[in-house]
């Protein structure tokens, strides 16, 4: 039986990872999370038996030590973080205590026999693009917001514990990836919320700036073949779409789908955060999955579809 570790599993795409990796019998999965931003109702469902839930907050030493000493993981999925632009902004002093997290899994990873650590990065570590698509070893990763800060030094902190450890990884730059567990502090489920509701749809500027969009079923196909079928080791994977659509031509997209009656809004620009374009060169990605990538038009239909909105 596989032993898996998956830290911040009461997240939106850490849990759907957990879900996924249940399916299979062999695998035991134990899933921490400190509760900041997670939430129990994400778990998996309780007829199933082959996981585990240890409320345990990854920078805290002593916490994550217990864990990681009493099951002797095969795997770590490496997903605990302060997520969401506008949280990171206004908490920077505990986006940064993050890399403690990261060097506490990794400590433990080497000294306790994983085989090795899924890290999930994020898009944020490209910064404003200067060359599109983003390739992952072409594309200079020039941000200096606190939060990518952090996600390019746990990059490092991979890189360094295979050099002096030989503990493999893999790291995931996740580009924006959206479903029916994820919260409204995200713009794809904010804006769908607000359709149904008719509320106007709120867009910064111009909505000009472009992003895009993976479902979250595609985004776990990947990274859980990336472990069932032992690729990219010790290697950086984009995981996301490569369509790119504007926060506008997004907005009115999901007011077509929904069959809403609310209109789009436009407000000032936020002051730092906001890349003008974010595209990933998926081509990696697109090894790990069988078939097309989930289409947004099919996407927003399956969160309206699965999504829990009052």
């Amino acid at each position: 039986m596989r032993k898996i570790l998956v830290t911040g599993g009461a997240g939106f795409i850490a849990s759907s990872l957990a879900d996924k990796l249940i399916e299979d019998p062999e695998n035991f999965v134990v899933i921490v999370d400190n509760l900041l931003t997670g939430k129990l109702g994400r778990l998996p469902s309780k007829e199933k038996t082959n996981w585990r839930f240890i409320k345990c907050d990854v920078n805290n030493i002593n916490d994550i030590t217990a864990v990681m000493v009493s099951y002797s993981f095969d795997y770590v999925f490496h997903y605990a973080a302060v997520v969401g632009v506008q949280r990171t902004l206004e908490n920077p002093v505990m986006v940064l205590q993050d890399t403690e997290g990261i060097k506490n899994v990794l400590d433990l990873s080497k000294n306790t026999g994983v085989r090795r650590v899924f890290y999930a990065s994020s898009s944020e570590v490209y910064g404003e693009p200067t060359t599109l698509p983003q390739n992952e070893y072409t594309t200079p990763l020039n941000s200096r917001l606190p939060y990518a800060v952090v996600k390019n030094i746990g990059e490092a902190y991979c890189k360094s514990y295979k050099l002096e450890y030989d503990l493999d990884y893999t790291i995931y730059r996740f580009f924006n990836t959206y479903g029916p567990k994820q919260s409204t502090d995200f713009v794809m489920s904010r804006f769908i919320t607000m359709a149904l509701k008719g509320k106007d749809l709120t867009v910064f500027g111009d909505g000009q700036q472009s992003r895009t969009f993976c479902y979250v079923d595609d985004n776990i196909t990947a990274t859980t073949n990336c472990l069932f079928k032992d690729l990219f080791v010790n290697d950086i994977v984009n995981i996301g779409s490569d369509v790119e659509i504007s926060m506008l031509d997004l907005a009115n997209l999901i007011i077509k789908v929904t069959g809403s009656n609310s209109k789009v809004q436009h407000l000032p620009p936020l002051a730092e955060g906001d890349m003008k374009r974010r595209v990933p060169d998926n081509s990696k990605m697109k090894q790990l999955i069988d078939g097309e990538l989930t289409s947004l038009e099919e996407g927003i239909k399956k969160v309206v579809e699965l999504g829990k909105f009052k």
